[in-house]
Parts: structure tokens; C-alpha cells; sequence
């Protein structure tokens, strides 16, 4: 147990890290482009390898937010509830987060292994599949972080001694 929370802290400070690094790097390509096009030197590529580091970026960022509960959320009916219904409708979201997440999961490996062969953006050698696996693995962490908190608020409902979130 001590070993899997010191993989999963050393994975969420490299996930940091990798999502801080891409958006500077997309930001200096970005930069570095508008410099050559005004230096009448276009450098077409700058912008091509950004988005791969965008793409990147974006799914990192989602984790790291998800994790800190840091997305935008509406609470139309929570405030509402007793906490046992608010707790049901917790472990509802999670399953229909759960389940998207698994299909993105699939989806992205798909895409990856049918886009094998096609190269990035016309740069010979890079395979347009770098940029499709963030999918998969941007679901893959967004999975990992979703489990976690599932588990997380059972844990805390057992603590609570309110385990039948399901008898509304």
C-alpha cells in the first residue's frame, strides 16, 4: 500500500511537471513561429508540434484538476438532498464518468492503431499516433483519479457508519 502511494505521488508530480513543460514549450513554438513568419522564414512546423503538445497538455491538466476539484461543477439538486441522496448521486456520477472514460479509453487506442502508419502533420518519422495516445492515456488517469475518488468516499462513508447510500 505504502509502495502504490509512492508511485501515484511520484506519478502526480510527473504529471505536473509533463503539463507545465508542454504548455511552455506549445507557448515557445508558438512564439518562435510568429517570430520566423515576420522574419519572412515561416516555420510551418511550430504550430503542427504545438498541438501535439496541446493535446497533451489538455488531458494532463483535466487529471490535475479532477484531482484538486477544480472543474466546473452545478449543484442543482445537491444542496437539496440529504446526504445519503447526494452521496447516491455522487456514486452515480462516478459510474457515468467511469463509463465514458473506459469508451475514451478504447477509443483512443483505436485511433492510435489505425493512425500507426500516417505520419504527423507531414513530418516524415512521426507517427500521428504520439498525438492519439493522449487520449488513451489522458483517460487512463482521468479513470485512475475518478477510482480513487470512489473509493476515497466509500471509505469515508464507512467511516461515517452510512455504507447504504442506495436506501434513499
Amino acid at each position: 500500500m505504502v509502495r502504490a502511494r509512492t508511485a501515484y505521488s511520484v506519478l502526480t508530480r510527473l504529471e505536473a511537471v509533463l503539463a507545465g513543460v508542454f504548455l511552455m514549450l506549445m507557448v515557445l513554438l508558438i512564439f518562435t513561429g510568429g517570430v520566423a513568419r515576420m522574419l519572412h522564414h515561416p516555420l510551418n512546423w511550430t504550430i503542427d508540434l504545438s498541438t501535439c503538445f496541446f493535446a497533451w497538455a489538455c488531458f494532463l491538466c483535466a487529471d490535475i484538476a479532477w484531482r484538486r476539484n477544480a472543474l466546473m461543477s452545478i449543484d442543482v439538486w445537491g444542496k437539496h438532498l440529504s446526504h445519503r441522496a447526494n452521496r447516491a448521486l455522487d456514486y452515480l456520477n462516478y459510474a457515468v464518468i467511469s463509463a465514458f472514460l473506459v469508451y475514451l479509453i478504447y477509443a483512443g487506442i483505436w485511433l492510435s492503431w489505425v493512425s500507426r502508419a500516417r505520419s504527423f502533420q507531414g513530418i516524415p518519422g512521426v507517427s500521428y499516433s504520439w498525438v492519439t495516445m493522449s487520449i488513451a492515456v489522458g483517460g487512463a488517469l482521468l479513470l485512475l483519479t475518478t477510482i480513487l475518488k470512489a473509493m476515497s468516499a466509500l471509505k469515508e462513508d464507512r467511516l461515517r457508519g452510512t455504507t447504504r447510500c442506495g436506501a434513499v
